[in-house]
């Protein structure tokens, strides 16, 4: 896949028009104060109609005047004045405009009519718009921007892009940057994206050499099509992205005639997204800086555990408790890796991993540097992380703690593998830290033990998801011929998911006692009665479910009884008979449902079933098409996951079983087309190897 952005000039300005510059506007102050904070070495035309100067510098009276070439212009005029100045522009044969204005889709009806007629009016002229309602970008590599807010004394470019809907954060993510010593690459506001949205700027970074990765702060996804193929693109490339997103909308309100609407929600599809491709998806604009900085640092993670080093007991207990709750897996040293520890450790000290060094290496640093070459040849590992602060002020700039650091980078010189620095807790970064940083070439993070943490889990994650796309690739879309009618009842949506290859229960449409007391004695043994109509979802509401019925009499009398229940409770419904199957006793019940989202499409949920779908909540989520591999991943994910290993002697489930028929019922569920809202399968029953299908519903809707 390639970008088809066209940012680059727009991002990469040498020639800049304000337009509406007065020294009068606290906006125009601001973007020429960023400007020359960043040593801006390009040329500046303020452009304003009345002419005159702008500190210093001459302003031509329109954007035409000008008379050069300019890449970007920022507006700073009112909203009623943008069709003259886009006008304006495409006379200049500017191209790019950052839209400060706000008034328009974030001011409610009238504001969206007015940005709906504003984009289309940019789009006829040729123009690109950034906004409106936005504060425009910065870009640190080549020190330009078009940025109309404050903006501190910024570090030497770095490696972090950062893409936000919301200005005033994006400064602020770009503040505590500053202050940790992460210096970032690109840095864009996007506002209301009347044109230019998120996804194209995360499809630019992808591209650019100077981000490693991609901090994303988003309240809503406009493209979402748009959005997973810079995501697809990115992670082919394994460059991270880590998003913090925020609001969230409901699913279709079909859905909730079905259970999975309730249980999956808007907010849990877009989870679902990130996991398959591969996002690391954070709540804090802590985790969100942090976790893209470490990922930018170390790649991703290789294959095997995680190693943990510290000079202090505690902090390794710290160290595993964190690990535990971020699913990471401090790894058993090997035989070799503790024979060599023990030969560097003091007689007090223990080979083990979360590994402490003791405060032996207090006396003898070069102890700390042995230890960790030793350590980071563990044939296990995947990764490791190491506790030590680099000093920020003349208090804490020691000999001795300059030799600890010379030591840790010492020993992680040769480490192959990624192997990162993190401070005992959150610390500002200082000039003499970053020279000392530097000097000593490690990879430092001054985020504290519990975000480092964090931030392994979620790099550890996206490495897997990696290492599983390269070995597996994605499922593929199911190509299929729905049924030429919308499946009614629950018989035609078994007998639909067996033509799909789902085990399911053999069952039987009787439309009278006779014939289902003579189904009965065909089954063998006891068997379920179900009514069977197109307007009746839930069964047991309205007494139409019977189970355990033993011989033909019981089963006459369970019929002709819940046949004049249920037209009683339900007289306006039309029921096509009464279902007979074979009773099923034991096993463990599981739930399997489908759901279309209006953004990210059909997504499955898998849970326990029964009557513990709705009390537990306990479900796994992905975007269809899934793998039995995907679907494995999902059961273990579940809380109530033991249950499926054995439990108070029931025998182990068969795992692989299960998956291959959750798949094929995400399978069904595509093959039905776009007018499916819901499938659910519920119960899926289990008993070691034996899966089966008991219960379906589909719940049908509009095309999209």
């Amino acid at each position: 896949m390639t970008s088809t952005s066209s940012l680059h000039t727009f991002l990469h300005p040498k020639a800049i028009a304000f337009v509406g510059a007065t020294e009068r506007s606290v906006w125009s102050n601001a973007a020429l104060a960023s400007l020359r904070t960043l040593g801006y070495a390009g040329k500046l035309f303020p452009v304003n109609r009345r002419g005159g100067s702008f500190h210093g510098i001459a302003a031509a009276t329109s954007a035409e005047a000008i008379g050069e070439p300019v890449d970007t212009a920022l507006l700073m005029v009112p909203a009623d004045a943008l069709d003259d100045a886009l006008a304006d522009l495409q006379r200049a044969g500017i191209g790019n405009a950052v839209l400060l204005s706000s008034g328009f889709a974030e001011a409610g009806d009238e504001g969206r009519e007015r940005q709906r007629q504003l984009t289309a009016k940019a789009r006829s002229r040729g123009l690109r718009i950034l906004g409106p309602n936005c504060l425009g970008f910065v870009n640190f590599v080549d020190r330009s921007a078009v940025w109309t807010a404050s903006l501190r004394e910024p570090l030497p470019a770095g490696t972090l892009g950062i893409v936000s809907q919301s200005g005033a954060l994006a400064g602020q993510l770009s503040f505590m940057a500053q202050v940790h010593g992460i210096g970032l690459s690109r840095m864009v506001s996007t506002g209301n994206e009347s044109d230019i949205d998120i996804a194209e700027v995360i499809d630019y970074l992808v591209d650019d050499e100077h981000t490693r990765s991609i901090a994303v702060f988003a309240e809503t996804v406009r493209d979402p099509q748009r959005f997973a193929a810079a995501a697809e693109r990115a992670l082919a490339v394994a460059k991270p992205i880590v998003v913090l997103k925020m609001g969230s909308s409901e699913i279709t309100a079909q859905a909730a005639q079905a259970h999975t609407g309730s249980l999956v929600g808007d907010d849990r599809v877009f989870d679902a997204m990130c996991q398959r491709l591969g996002l690391m998806r954070v709540r804090s604009i802590e985790d969100l800086v942090f976790t893209a900085a470490f990922a930018s640092m170390t790649g991703p993670f290789q294959a095997g555990g995680l190693a943990a080093v510290s000079m202090s007991g505690g902090m390794c207990e710290i160290f595993a408790e964190r690990a535990e709750e971020e699913g990471l897996v401090l790894t058993p040293l090997a035989p070799a890796t503790e024979t060599a520890l023990r030969e560097v450790l003091p007689g007090y000290g223990t080979p083990q991993n979360p590994l402490d060094v003791t405060g032996a290496a207090m006396l003898q640093p070069e102890l700390f540097g042995n230890a960790l070459e030793a350590l980071v040849r563990d044939p296990a590992l995947g990764a490791a992380i190491v506790v030590a602060d680099v000093p920020n002020a003349p208090a804490n700039d020691t000999p001795l703690n300059r030799a600890v650091l010379a030591q840790v980078s010492r020993g992680l010189a040769a480490s192959p593998v990624p192997a990162i620095v993190c401070s005992h807790y959150v610390m500002q970064v200082s000039e003499r830290s970053r020279e000392l940083i530097a000097e000593t070439g490690i990879r430092h993070i001054a985020c504290g033990i519990h975000h480092a943490m964090s931030a392994a889990g979620a790099v550890r994650r996206w490495s897997e998801t990696l290492r599983r796309r390269q070995a597996q690739g994605v499922a593929a879309a199911v190509q299929a011929t729905p049924p030429a009618q919308p499946l009614r009842s629950e018989r035609e949506t078994l007998d639909w998911l067996s033509q799909r290859g789902v085990p399911v229960v053999p069952v039987r449409l009787s439309r009278s006692a006779d014939e289902a007391a003579r189904f009965a004695e065909e089954l063998g043994g006891p068997v379920v009665l179900k009514i069977a109509s197109a307007q009746i979802a839930h069964k047991t509401e309205v007494g139409g479910v019977a189970l355990n019925l033993q011989g033909a009499d019981a089963v006459r009398a369970a019929w002709q009884t819940m046949d004049a229940r249920v037209r009683a409770a339900r007289p306006g419904a039309e029921i096509d008979g009464i279902l007979v199957a074979p009773m099923r006793q034991g096993g463990l019940e599981l739930f399997v449902g489908t759901v279309r989202d209006p953004q990210w499409g059909p997504a499955l949920a898998v849970g326990l079933g029964g009557i513990w779908v709705e009390a537990l909540r306990d479900t796994s989520l992905r975007l269809l098409p899934v793998t039995p591999a995907e679907v494995k991943d999902m059961l273990a994910e579940l809380r109530g996951a033991r249950l499926l290993d054995g439990w108070r002697g029931a025998p182990a489930a068969d795992r692989d079983a299960i998956a291959e028929a959750v798949a094929a019922i995400g399978n069904a569920a595509l093959a039905l087309g776009p007018e499916l809202v819901s499938l659910e399968v519920n119960p899926l029953r289990v008993d070691g190897a034996t899966v089966e299908a008991l219960d379906a519903l589909a719940v049908w809707g509009a095309a999209d």
